[in-house]
């Protein structure tokens, strides 16, 4: 990436894109936004509200400090380093201190990372697996008894959700299963107890986030994350059944699946004559890895539909994160017990194997550093860049929505470009034509505020650059008003009288995001507490 630039993967765009407005607006003076300003160009959505934090705000702090072409290398880098330095404290518990840190460059450098890498940029994803070692690592240690480690669990299961959603759902069924795993080893129930009180934590240290996106799900189109491509049942290994495009892709994760599920396997059938030396991470990682392929081949559509929230998970393919943790620990444990000179045969072998796969989707990743400026460049001129279909409000079409550049069949906006970014529209009868004698004057245009004065001679309904949202209060000479709002695109109308008039529109906090925050406030301060007691008792003990 240093030498030849940015790879624009499936999500960069829409990564990039966050990034960038975050950037803007903390230069604005909002901090932690919740509405993207730019989306949609110009008129906005709760992007902000769904997708989880981490991630976005690693991206804008990486790019507010580093010119931008530089900060997805970054980001990717740092990612990396996290994950080995992860599975590191995972393993070396088990395997001697060389095959430790081995098995840290192989969960790194492993072939489903270098496609999120390659192919996705999915930088999310990555940074959710960079984390799952770490959760599974403490939650056996928590079945282990070492109830000083709960804060650990705490924070590692948060952090999972606030990175990236459809891995935290699987992380939270991988919790489950380690921890029933857990109970079978132990004959006992005491694991199921510590940890769900772990995975609480987590949940309302995260709730700031998770409470929010819940509730919230509900104003917009949140079911387009699953629409027609996106389905898991047309998404399982080797399908043929979807998109080309889709299906070509699906094969190549295919075919990496299938190389690391039968090292993984080899593995495990090497290591099952010392399993009783690392039997909890043994049978743990076999069972989630048996588990892992079984959700990514079709017989397991039922339990698709049957389980809570598994859909959002959108693909099957996305366990290769649980698998890619049981192919680095098996492949470790292994080679640490074979022969010296068998040792370096098989790790060389091993990341041969690696560096050709990584060749190949070198060759074939989209190589484009153009979107990077280009989407520099359009928030900078005021246009903004394109929307999701989940985030839209309900009722919007985004589609419809002026001011795509690319769409050379739409009419050209009757706004003057870029500010104020409002269309000044007269409303006669149910046809919308623009008012030529209205005038304004800016006060604010944030992603939080926005502020004018409007001049007009007659009634007119102003069409507003911004899209209906609960949260969003408007009021025209401090005076609260329901807005009424395009047909299909849902864009906001303002109907005023004619004289001078000053319209507010500001976003402030629902009940759900108050709530949140003050959960995860008190969850934070309990689990300050908490480590606090169990360093203090720790240093008693030591003395």
């Amino acid at each position: 990436m240093l030498v030849r630039g940015n790879i624009s993967g499936h999500d960069f765009r829409f990564h990039v894109q966050s990034w960038m407005d975050v950037a803007g607006q903390w230069r604005k003076g909002v901090l932690f936004p919740h509405w993207a300003e730019w989306a949609n160009w110009g008129f906005g959505e709760p992007r902000f509200i769904f997708y989880p934090p981490l991630s976005w705000l690693i991206g804008a702090a990486i790019g507010s400090v580093l010119p931008w072409k530089m900060a997805p290398g970054v980001f990717v880098w740092i990612a990396l380093i996290v994950a080995a330095m992860s599975m590191w404290c995972f393993t070396r518990e088990w395997v001697p201190g060389p095959y430790a840190r081995l098995s840290g460059a192989l969960y790194a450098l492993n072939p489903y990372h270098l496609v999120i890498v390659y192919y996705r940029s999915a930088f999310g994803e990555l940074l959710a697996a960079a984390i799952l070692p770490l959760m599974i690592w403490v939650a056996l240690r928590i079945i282990n008894g070492e109830s000083r480690r709960l804060p650990i669990l705490v924070i590692s299961f948060a952090g999972l959700w606030l990175s990236n959603a459809p891995a935290a759902v699987i992380s939270t069924y991988s919790l489950g299963i380690i921890l029933l795993v857990g109970c079978v080893l132990r004959r006992s129930l005491r694991p199921v107890v510590s940890g769900l009180s772990g995975m609480a934590g987590g949940f309302a240290l995260a709730c700031f986030y998770i409470l929010p996106a819940a509730w919230e799900q509900r104003w917009v189109q949140i079911r387009q994350v699953v629409a027609d491509a996106y389905r898991p049942s047309v998404n399982f290994l080797f399908t043929r059944v979807n998109d080309p495009d889709f299906v070509a892709f699906n094969w190549k994760v295919s075919w990496v699946a299938v190389g690391l599920i039968l090292v993984t396997a080899i593995a495990v059938v090497c290591t099952m004559r010392h399993r009783e030396r690392i039997s909890r991470p043994w049978w743990t990682l076999a069972v989630l890895g048996l588990v892992a392929t079984a959700f990514m081949l079709p017989p397991s559509g039922w339990l698709w539909r049957a389980l809570p929230k598994l859909w959002f998970v959108q693909f099957p393919w996305r366990w290769l994160d649980v698998i890619g943790v049981a192919f680095a620990f098996f492949a470790a444990a292994a080679i640490a017990d074979l022969r010296p000179g068998t040792r370096w045969v098989i790790t060389v072998a091993l990341f041969a194997a690696i560096g050709a796969a990584g060749a190949q989707m070198l060759r074939q990743a989209p190589w484009d550093s153009g979107d990077l400026a280009q989407i520099a460049a359009w928030i900078r001129e005021g246009r903004g860049y394109e929307g999701t279909d989940e985030y839209a409000p309900v009722g919007c079409d985004r589609y419809e929505l002026p001011g795509n550049p690319d769409d050379s069949q739409r009419p050209a906006e009757v706004s003057p470009h870029p500010a104020p970014r409002i269309a000044k529209l007269e409303l006669d009868s149910r046809n919308i034509v623009p008012a030529s004698d209205v005038r304004w004057h800016i006060d604010a245009w944030t992603s939080t505020l926005k502020l004018f004065t409007a001049d007009t001679r007659q009634p007119v309904s102003l069409a507003l650059r911004q899209l209906p949202y609960p949260g969003w209060n408007i009021a025209v000479d401090g005076q609260s008003v329901r807005p009424d709002w395009m047909p299909k695109t849902s864009q906001i109308l303002v109907p005023i009288w004619k004289g001078s008039h000053r319209i507010q529109l500001r976003f402030g906090p629902t009940w759900d995001r108050t709530l949140g925050a003050a959960i995860s406030l008190i969850a934070a301060t309990t689990l300050g507490g908490l480590a606090w007691g169990y360093r203090r008792r720790a240093l008693t003990d030591g003395l």
